[in-house]
């Protein structure tokens, strides 16, 4: 590696002169060496990634005055990324780097940005996204980078140690007492999603995993369910979208009630029985009139009416599962066990359900 006069290094093909500009050359892949002299070291380090990508791609279109780091991601989610891993991994790299990271590293040029810029990106994320989102934004940004160091166009991968997962934001998830549980199965008793319902209630699933259910999962005599997909629909490309559990401690099986396994028995024979049903969708469990599975958002939007009627607040599918914790915790169920029913990757996930709950039973203790 070449250094400056103070004999700081500088990366590989830089140095500077006795006269004190800066050298940038290399070798290309035609074996010609190349060697330009700059004023600020700033210029020669661009003018190089910007040369040997042109020379290792050959292509002008991402030859300009700088190469920005909107270029560089369009060119490295199709020609390098899009051809070595799984589809739905290049729709979660396109979708965070649109929503997050874009509006803030989109117009600097590659070769600018600095370990600061990437923690911005996290911070800004910290009140409103999960912690698993924020996740898989740093995992984006680090091979984004990570790929533009290996392919010599900037010094140094800027996603460093000192990037860290800012702590998130999480405002209590809502759980429904148990007098307000019995009023809204009451009054979901004869809505078209009630089985759903009850199923989450029951189970503590997760909404895709509850969507991407299939007959195959359910074994009637020990009854177990077992999780191995999860399923949603991208409105985006208008499609549904099918794909793993959210972490690998998503792949687990669970025991279900006597009262699930009835209930899950009369859906099976009203399926037998003929309700219409989408050849490719025939084996879900989850089927509405239409013969298809029903869109996330579209339950979100039954509750509120269902809500509104039961004279309760509103509340989301996700409070379903937390429900369903709750009334675990509440019934003495251990944490380990309770962990591995809902899929939590970290216990400490489930231990911080504890303490909640735990807190909430001692307030109301206190104001009775």
């Amino acid at each position: 590696m070449g250094k400056n006069l103070r004999g700081k290094e500088l990366g590989a093909c830089l140095s500077q002169r006795k006269d004190g500009r800066y050298s940038a050359r290399f070798v290309t892949a035609c074996g010609k060496r190349v060697e330009k002299y700059f004023e600020s070291y700033q210029d020669a380090r661009k003018w190089l990634a910007e040369a040997r990508l042109h020379d290792g791609y050959g292509t002008t279109e991402l030859m300009s005055i700088g190469l920005s780091v909107d270029k560089w991601f369009e060119y490295w989610i199709v020609n390098i990324k899009g051809k070595s891993v799984r589809p739905n991994t290049i729709r979660n790299y396109r979708d965070r780097y649109r929503f997050n990271i874009q509006k803030h590293l989109g117009k600097k040029l590659l070769v600018d940005v600095r370990p600061m810029h990437c923690q911005i990106v996290l911070n800004d994320m910290a009140e409103g996204y999960a912690g698993s989102t924020i996740q898989q934004t740093l995992i984006t940004l680090y091979n984004l980078f990570q790929c533009a160091f290996e392919n010599g166009l900037i010094i140094s991968n800027p996603v460093t140690r000192t990037v860290k997962l800012p702590k998130p934001v999480v405002e209590n998830t809502r759980v429904l007492t148990v007098d307000d549980q019995e009023k809204f199965l009451a009054q979901a008793k004869n809505s078209t999603n009630y089985p759903q319902y009850f199923f989450i209630l029951n189970t503590g699933v997760r909404t895709g995993e509850m969507i991407g259910l299939k007959w195959e999962d359910i074994d009637f005599d020990r009854g177990i369910i077992s999780i191995r997909r999860t399923m949603e629909y991208r409105y985006s490309t208008q499609e549904w979208r099918i794909g793993p559990p959210k972490t690998k401690n998503g792949y687990r099986d669970i025991p279900i009630t006597k009262e699930c396994r009835k209930m899950l028995m009369e859906l099976k024979s009203k399926l037998e029985l003929g309700k219409f049903v989408e050849d490719e969708y025939r084996d879900f469990v989850f089927i509405n009139s239409k013969g298809m599975p029903t869109k996330n958002s579209t339950y979100d939007a039954h509750l509120e009416k269902l809500t509104k009627k039961a004279g309760i607040d509103k509340f989301s599918m996700h409070t379903l599962r937390h429900t369903f914790a709750t009334r675990c915790i509440e019934a003495g169920m251990r944490p380990k066990t309770l962990q591995q029913i809902l899929g939590h990757s970290n216990i400490n996930i489930t231990m911080n359900l504890y303490v909640h709950v735990t807190e909430e039973e001692n307030l109301r203790r206190y104001k009775n």
